[in-house]
């Protein structure tokens, strides 16, 4: 089931962030607190971001935040990726969305595969200079087809 997410989803949505984050980035992890997660969340995500989840059995299993042209955070649990759930959340945002963009990381092979394969075309590649992680990243772009 997809739904809009509420405030008070906010800690499962930061549990499936930091989740779906650690096993795709292992490199990564121990990069934030789960208290730190959830306050991201509350005050900085749910305020600016559009944030919808997929549930299974009422637990959430994954997550979309995106605002306009720009895809915030898209996180699937392990266990629920590769059975379609990041394609449906990733749908929300271009039915909503005339174009979108977002950052991965470059080691994140996966993630940009996925958004290769759903139509997003590599746009930039910088050395992380400008990231929290100080990873080399990758911008990818959407544009709706025909505008």
């Amino acid at each position: 089931m997809l739904r809009q997410l509420a405030l008070t989803d906010m800690s499962a949505a930061a549990q499936v962030h930091r989740i779906a984050f650690d096993q795709a980035m292992p490199w990564l992890v121990g990069l934030h607190a789960p208290d730190q997660d959830r306050w991201f969340y509350c005050e900085h995500v749910f305020p600016t971001c559009r944030l919808w989840g997929h549930f299974e059995d009422e637990v959430l299993s994954g997550i979309i935040a995106f605002r306009e042209a720009w895809i915030e955070q898209l996180y699937v649990l392990p266990a629920a990726q590769g059975r379609g759930v990041g394609t449906e959340l990733l749908e929300i945002a271009k039915r909503a969305c005339e174009r979108l963009e977002l950052w991965t990381v470059q080691r994140n092979e996966q993630a940009r595969r996925f958004y290769e394969a759903r139509g997003f075309e590599l746009v930039e590649q910088t050395d992380g200079a400008r990231n929290e992680e100080k990873e080399p990243d990758a911008c990818h772009l959407w544009t709706r087809a025909g505008r």
